[in-house]
């Protein structure tokens, strides 16, 4: 997942933003194909003797209208539009109807009565919490640099690598510390600090911020990340039988995508709703009696008459270019007041460790993400 911006970057920049959604084409088949043929069925599995086909409808039709709503919900201006009214009552009746659906079946698609575990509840908002996170961050920046500090979308993809890379070595780490036995709720609240550390470090950023300044908070994200993944599926997990594992697993990365689209769409609204307000603020001070302003845009009038340009070209494009670094200004600082939320969004995870149950002694489940 960490490498998806790296790739998206170079198609933007060299083909088309389109590709970003065909490329997953063959690579689907690929997997699909691999999976087909060298993945073999766990030791005692049963195969169910029925499909729940209208289980998967309803969750298909449930999870696909709350994402509609939630992506394009800010772009149509919400419960304004009448196609994202129709959606949210898509997707409350089909959620109520698949929730109904599970319950009254012993063939469950999703067997939500594993919620039944207290664990497994507060798992759940951890992932939640995690995935608001992940993707919050990863939607935030690549808009941070590209429109603040004027990054390419390649160059914004490339420097996510690093994070990346952390994130890989960090799992092995996190794996051998949970199978020696350290307690889980110690590896989260040490990734919470550094993912804290990591969206703090962003919410101070300046027009002269560059690579140099971002490479140690991204690579505190990827070590933080790694540090909360395995450790919060493993408390998710314990007590359940090894035959529900597979199902809380899925439930738990559903989850975490789905707090992944509130948070873009969180994050969204709020940086809307902000870059007003800063903008709001900003103009009072950009007038003809201040001094400062006055110099400014006399000085750009004057580049620009030097170029050739007549007097009223000048004024013109000198009042342009200023309204350009204005909206610099006021966007940079939207997105900083965008990673402060988000670092206080990651606070709330704190309570919510110590509200989960550990057992010493239990086998901690480490999972590839």
């Amino acid at each position: 997942m960490a490498n998806r911006p790296t790739l998206g970057g170079y198609i933007t920049d060299n083909f088309s933003w389109h590709w970003i959604f065909f490329v997953n084409i063959p690579i689907g088949i690929t997997a699909t194909i691999l999976s087909f043929r060298y993945v073999t069925n766990r030791p005692g599995a049963v195969k169910p003797r029925k499909i729940d086909w209208w289980g998967i409808l309803f969750l298909v039709m449930s999870v696909g209208s709350i994402q509609y709503v939630l992506e394009e919900g800010t772009a149509e201006d919400w419960f304004e539009s009448h196609e994202i009214t129709a959606m949210t009552i898509i997707a409350v009746a089909s959620l109520a109807a698949f929730i109904i659906r599970e319950l009254k079946i012993d063939y469950p698609a999703v067997n939500i009565r594993l919620y039944k575990n207290y664990n497994m509840i507060m798992g759940s908002i951890m992932n939640f919490l995690l995935g608001l996170m992940l993707f919050g961050t990863v939607f935030i920046f690549p808009l941070f640099v590209q429109i603040s500090l004027g990054w390419t979308a390649t160059q914004t993809g490339m420097f996510m690598i690093p994070g990346a890379l952390c994130t890989a070595v960090a799992m092995p780490l996190v794996g051998r510390l949970l199978g020696g036995g350290m307690n889980p709720k110690t590896v989260i609240l040490f990734g919470i600090g550094m993912t804290f550390t990591f969206v703090m470090m962003l919410a101070f950023s300046s027009p002269d911020s560059s690579e140099s300044n971002f490479y140690l908070p991204f690579v505190l994200r990827g070590f933080g990340m790694a540090f909360m993944m395995s450790p919060i599926l493993s408390l998710a997990v314990q007590g359940l039988n090894p035959k529900d594992m597979p199902q809380a697993i899925g439930l738990a990365n559903m989850i975490r995508q789905l707090g992944g689209s509130v948070g873009i769409a969180l994050i969204n609204v709020y940086l809307t709703n902000t870059n007003a307000l800063v903008r709001g603020n900003m103009i009072g001070y950009i007038n003809q009696y201040s001094d400062a302003v006055s110099e400014r845009i006399q000085l750009l009038t004057q580049n620009f008459l030097s170029k050739g340009f007549d007097s009223v070209q000048a004024t013109e494009m000198a009042n342009r270019q200023m309204e350009g670094l204005m909206t610099k200004q006021q966007m940079l600082v939207s997105y900083n007041h965008g990673f402060f939320m988000v670092a206080c969004l990651i606070l709330i995870c704190i309570p919510v460790v110590f509200l989960i149950r550990y057992k010493k002694g239990a086998k901690a489940v480490v999972a590839d993400h």
